[in-house]
């Protein structure tokens, strides 16, 4: 192939049009063997290649059709499906070739045929194509059959009328039980492409179908594995043993050397774990997908890196699967600043009491990069810890004291905004620290580190003495700062007045900053703040003393740990770009379908609580119903009005005499469907009660009262106080 690919290169040289039309001439005579024709056609094929345009020799290129020779075929077929949508008023000349080929001896002529026209969507192709379709769904050769089930996709696509009320949706539902994998596999896809339309079709499975697709795995391609363990998702368990008797079958996939194969296996396997409860199986499953996840770690760093999102992603729900596999996820020099980031965010998941002075240890390596980017995330990883592993913190905070000490000023940035939440989390235990802090303000020119510190000194104000002379330095330069610090120095502000009252140097200060905030200020936030501030301290101190420095809760971790509703949905994409970004895919693709967890008997009852409904679009009213193949089947009580085929009930035996079991795969209805999410099995979560308007209770919520304009009080705030 290598030798053949040498010899064409030669013809990747720009040519006229002219040339290659008196060439084509002169090859119909003395060219038996097509010699000539071959080599015309393929400096043609090499032009559309580089960009150029050969629409004009439509004419004479679709005259080579009637050569016998395939490679010949091919290369005028590329011609077609380049231009045949350009050219559609000539269309009309090669259709007769095209019912010629689709009934040609030769599988692969017919298969090429029907590939063709099916790529080029105009309504004189699609006529003729619906008819030879339908042959090439029933040919003899599982190459036809593969071929023709694509084909009814992208027929779909160009005309889903058509498609529906010629029964192809049902003859694709018939070669999901071909005996050839390769079909079968042809034909999940093409079903899945159009199931993921939102005015598609309703694509599900019944527990007989889905063991047949199972038995297909074996023999399929790669990208054939991929669609069959990906229709999975739309079998919905209605018992606990249908579930673990298909996850059993699939984790046989973990052990495949292609990665995306063991993406899905592992997403499907995540899947049905939603709806069992058998506790030790799904502890050996957590246990079996840990090394093929740990051996994607091994490739190159664009496939790292679509691992670690989803492992991130995984053991947020399931946190045992890697739990001692922490080291794995240790930086390497050579990474990538992506891949290091995304490893460092797992490395805080997976910390614990065990392994915490390891991942300290690491983590206060990784301080001293050069990398600023990583560094920082490093330090406040470190912070993290604390919070997260409390007999880890004394060790955290002796760690983010010695960054400090090195007094490069992005580290010490970091470590004070890190540490303002340890004080949250461990009240009353590390105040001691607070005086090193203040020894380096001169280092902080960052609105979040600003922040961090003036919270700390206007909270910890009655134990740092000369907290009115940090407090009146930080204020010099009020109006020059950004709001977030402009913030954080009223409230601070007031809360060292309440603090020290008394003092004159305390009262000038509160009177500044509540004058600047309230007058000189644009920001309305800021400036309510302030009027807020003024008329509870004019008012009632005492009152104002309680407010201001009322307790505040611990900070914890949860608020680090996605929502379980969202987590499952996602978990749902593992694999795809939607597991990447952490968004589902109908929030950045057009008209993509959203996909949730479906409620079933065998469906966790904690998870229940959360379910999430997602609904398709309403289809027009008039739905089509299509009738399926074998003798009509009597009305269905209760069933909605252009249902395809109902999904429940027990297979039956059709007119031909075989299972029926593929007559219970998808629904068109025009209702909604509400597939939901679910939460932790381990958790039981209590769902806010729903309510059809939320402001329905507003009506009379204030009563009579009247809000003034908010301005300050006539007297001066220094004769109130």
């Amino acid at each position: 192939m290598s030798g053949q690919g040498g010899q064409d290169a030669k013809f990747f040289t720009r040519g006229k049009i002219q040339e290659f039309r008196a060439e084509l001439e002169a090859a119909e005579s003395k060219d038996k063997k097509f010699t000539k024709r071959k080599t015309v056609l393929k400096k043609i094929v090499a032009n559309i290649t580089m960009g150029n345009d050969m629409s004009p020799l439509f004419t004479d290129v679709v005259q080579s059709l009637g050569a016998p020779l395939l490679e010949i075929k091919k290369m005028v077929y590329l011609f077609l499906v380049c231009y045949g949508r350009q050219k559609a008023d000539q269309l009309h000349l090669v259709i007769p070739s095209f019912l010629q080929d689709c009934n040609d001896r030769n599988p692969l002529v017919r298969a090429l045929a029907i590939r063709t026209m099916s790529y080029i969507p105009t309504p004189v192709v699609i006529e003729n194509l619906t008819d030879q379709l339908r042959h090439c769904l029933k040919d003899r050769d599982p190459y036809v059959r593969k071929t023709a089930a694509i084909c009814v996709a992208k027929l779909y696509t160009a005309d889903p009328r058509k498609a529906e009320k010629g029964g192809f949706v049902e003859m694709l539902r018939d070669l999901l039980l071909d005996s050839n994998a390769t079909v079968v596999a042809n034909a999940v896809a093409a079903l899945s492409e159009i199931g993921d339309r939102q005015d598609g079709v309703i694509f599900k499975l019944n527990l007989t179908v889905a063991n047949k697709l199972l038995t297909a795995l074996g023999e399929s391609s790669e990208w054939g594995t991929i669609y069959i363990l990906d229709s999975l998702l739309r079998f919905v368990p209605e018992r606990h043993v249908d579930a673990e008797m298909m996850a059993e079958r699939v984790i046989v996939q973990l052990n495949h050397a292609n990665s995306a194969v063991v993406l899905t296996a592992i997403k499907v396997l995540l899947y049905l774990m939603n709806y069992m409860e058998n506790r030790k199986l799904m502890e050996y499953i957590c246990k079996k997908m840990g090394p093929p996840l740990v051996t994607l770690l091994s490739s190159g760093p664009e496939v790292q890196y679509v691992a670690l999102r989803n492992i991130l992603l995984i053991i947020q729900r399931r946190p045992s699967v890697l739990k001692n596999d922490v080291k794995v996820f240790f930086c390497k020099y050579n990474d990538p600043i992506y891949v290091k980031l995304a490893k460092l965010e797992i490395m805080y998941r997976l910390a614990r009491e065990e392994n915490a002075k390891e991942v300290l240890a690491e983590l206060q390596e990784y301080a001293s990069e050069v990398d600023v980017d990583f560094v920082r995330k490093a330090v406040r990883s470190i912070g993290r810890l604390a919070i997260k592993v409390q007999p880890a913190a004394d060790s955290c905070i002796q760690a983010l004291l010695d960054l400090i000490e090195t007094k490069v000023s992005y580290v010490v940035q970091e470590a004070v905004i890190v540490i303002k939440d340890v004080f949250r989390r461990y009240p009353g235990k590390y105040e001691g620290i607070i005086p090193k802090l203040c020894e380096h303000l001169d280092l902080l020119d960052e609105p979040e580190s600003k922040a961090a510190v003036i919270w700390i000194i206007g909270q910890f104000a009655n134990r740092i003495d000369n907290a009115d002379e940090l407090m009146d330095d930080l204020t010099y330069t009020f109006l020059e700062e950004p709001t977030e610090v402009q913030l954080a120095l009223l409230t601070a502000a007031v809360k060292l007045f309440i603090y020290k009252a008394h003092s004159d140097t305390t009262k000038a200060l509160v009177h500044k900053v509540l004058k600047w905030a309230t007058e000189e200020v644009d920001n309305p936030d800021l400036r309510d703040r302030g009027f807020m501030y003024w008329r509870m301290l004019a008012i009632n101190p005492a009152v104002a003393g309680e407010i201001v420095l009322a307790e505040k809760p611990a900070i914890t971790t949860d608020a680090d740990r996605m929502d379980r509703g969202a987590l499952d949905q996602l978990l749902l994409h593992t694999g795809t770009l939607g597991s990447i970004y952490h968004k589902n895919p109908e929030t950045f693709i057009r008209n993509a379908t959203g996909k949730a967890l479906a409620d079933s008997p065998a469906l966790n009852p904690l998870s229940r609580q959360v379910l999430v409904p997602i609904s398709r679009p309403n289809l027009p009213p008039a739905a089509v119903v299509v009738p399926g193949p074998g003798p009509a089947e009597p009305a269905l009580t209760g069933a909605v009005t252009g249902n395809l085929v109902e999904t429940d009930g027990e297979p039956a035996q059709n007119g031909n005499g075989t299972n029926g079991a593929s007559a219970h795969l998808m629904d068109t209805s025009a209702s909604q469907e509400t597939p939901s999410n679910e939460g932790d099995d381990d958790e039981s979560v209590v769902s806010p009660p729903a309510s059809s308007d939320p402001y329905a209770a507003l009506d009379s919520a204030f009563g009579g009262y009247m809000a003034d304009e908010p301005r300050p009080q006539n007297k001066d705030l220094l004769d109130m106080i």
